[in-house]
């Protein structure tokens, strides 16, 4: 074979478990090649708020939470249908481990920022246990600013940073482990380069191959192993329906071009074991004008309803459960927001992105009427069933008490705004319409409590690990905090780079 260059470890991925795993195989001294399929560098968490559901840390410790390991212990074993317990005992004493690690390095800095465990059950934590990276001051970043994603709500538009403000959330995420990388001396990061072939000696991968932004064959070796952590396969339309997964391409969050899911396709064509096919982080989100959705959460107002025009659902459920809600019903997909001029002509929810309300209603997306009654028509749903809908979750808003779904009773729902049941009653009236969108799909490989990738007979395909969205998530059909994906993505990347340095 051929090789364009020749490493240790190569990672195929950038987002947060990428960056992981590529970051602590450089600094324990090995050659890298992070290698990401488009231009920029952080796929879907470059979008993401970057919470990392990552319990018992020091970094709760030093907010003073009731966070621990047994508290979490506790959490995931009464939320998780059968959990592979050496799996979730491996993410419990990775977890401190790998953020204390992560930590010595000035540049890998985090912070707690509260948010809710989405659901009730033992060992929820109030306030939540995810944590958040602290802000990166562009002159900090400097050059290498034009590798990090820009903010969704900017790069759908075609623009970059926002000059002036420091990178944040899910950007300085990125931005933070490519400065640790390039810290180490150890790394080298190739964009342009679409992985779709694992490349074997004697039954073990020794590298990848890929087509380049030319069209050129690219070839990168890689002598102690292959990391794959380049998300699921959201973006492939042909993919999704074969496995059955809701939603549409179009609608999901992943970055336009990323994720199409070649990465998994190679290691099956090696044999590997793939489970949880048909799953995603699902969300609900605003239908935009261009045919994407926005991921949509947070509801201070307005109420949801079918095609029948009626309620289904608690409007503030967490996004992932709301989301399966609307798939359980194909006439919840389009559903509806049903708003008024309360929160003066925007929708009464954060959509990132919301868009201009004028635009979308210039579109179609969303719809204005004087009368609920007009408002039915337009969209299609029976006048008198909205109607009525309207006027029933009118009278739970002035008793403050939803009987029907109890909605503003969890924390969730009191973390954006308190009270969440509001009347909708102050024409002019808005619906908007709202898709099934995702945060990713969430099945893929087979691995092990160390990130090896499996056969369906059990045994590891030597030389190649999975980690995030290009792997069969832990939590099966749960999403159970916000970084739930960002955690275990990150934890299954340590445990990797952990056994191939062994």
């Amino acid at each position: 074979m051929t090789w364009d260059a020749e490493y240790d470890v190569v990672v195929v991925g950038s987002g947060a478990g990428a960056m992981t795993g590529a970051y602590l195989a450089a600094k324990a001294g090995k050659k890298v090649a992070v290698v990401e399929k488009t231009d920029r560098l952080g796929g879907t968490t470059a979008y993401s708020g970057a919470a990392a559901w990552l319990p018992g840390t020091v970094v709760q410790e030093r907010a003073g939470l009731v966070d621990s390991t047994e508290s979490a212990r506790t959490y995931l074993n009464a939320l998780l249908d059968e959990p592979d317990q050496v799996k979730l005992e491996a993410f419990l004493t990775e977890s401190p481990e790998l953020v204390t690690k992560l930590e010595e390095d000035p540049l890998l800095e985090f912070q707690f920022q509260a948010f809710p465990d989405y659901f009730e059950r033992p060992g929820r934590v109030p306030g939540g246990r995810s944590f958040v990276p602290t802000p990166l001051p562009l002159e900090q970043i400097g050059e290498r600013l034009d590798l990090v994603r820009p903010p969704v709500d900017r790069e759908r538009v075609g623009k970059s940073h926002h000059l002036g403000q420091p990178l944040a959330a899910g950007r300085a995420y990125i931005g933070r482990f490519l400065l640790a990388l390039d810290a180490t001396g150890n790394g080298t990061v190739h964009t342009g380069v679409a992985v779709d072939e694992l490349i074997t000696e004697d039954g073990r991968v020794v590298g990848v191959a890929g087509n380049g932004t030319n069209g050129a064959r690219v070839r990168l070796a890689a002598r102690d192993g292959v990391l794959l952590a380049a998300g699921g396969f959201e973006r492939n339309h042909e993919e999704r329906a074969r496995h059955g997964v809701p939603g549409n391409a179009a609608w999901t969050m992943a970055p336009e071009g990323s994720n199409t899911g070649e990465p998994i396709a190679a290691a099956v064509a090696l044999g590997a074991a793939t489970d949880l096919m048909d799953q995603a982080w699902f969300t609900p989100g605003i239908a935009h004008p261009d045919g994407s959705a926005a991921f949509t959460l947070g509801f201070r107002g307005g109420l949801i309803v079918d095609q029948n025009g009626t309620r289904y659902a608690n409007e503030s459920l967490p996004y992932d459960q709301m989301g399966r809600q609307m798939a359980a019903d194909p006439a919840r997909i389009p559903s509806y927001v049903i708003f008024d001029n309360t929160s003066l002509g925007h929708i009464p929810a954060i959509a990132i992105p919301e868009g201009d309300p004028e635009d979308h209603l210039a579109a179609g997306t969303w719809t204005r009427a004087d009368s609920l009654v007009a408002l039915a028509d337009e969209i299609g749903v029976p006048g008198d069933a909205l109607v009525s809908t309207v006027e029933r979750f009118n009278g739970f808003a002035e008793a403050g008490d939803d009987e029907d779904f109890d909605r503003g009773k969890d924390e969730f729902a009191t973390y954006f705004a308190s009270p969440v049941l509001v009347p909708v009653a102050q024409g002019p009236f808005y619906a908007a319409r709202l898709l099934l969108s995702d945060l990713g799909t969430k099945g893929g490989l087979v691995t092990d409590v160390d990130a090896r990738v499996l056969r369906e007979d059990g045994s590891a395909i030597e030389g190649l690990y999975a980690a995030g969205n290009t792997s069969a998530s832990m939590t099966g059909k749960h999403y159970p905090g916000p970084g739930a994906p960002i955690g275990t993505a990150m934890v299954f990347a340590s445990r990797a780079v952990k056994h191939l340095l062994a």
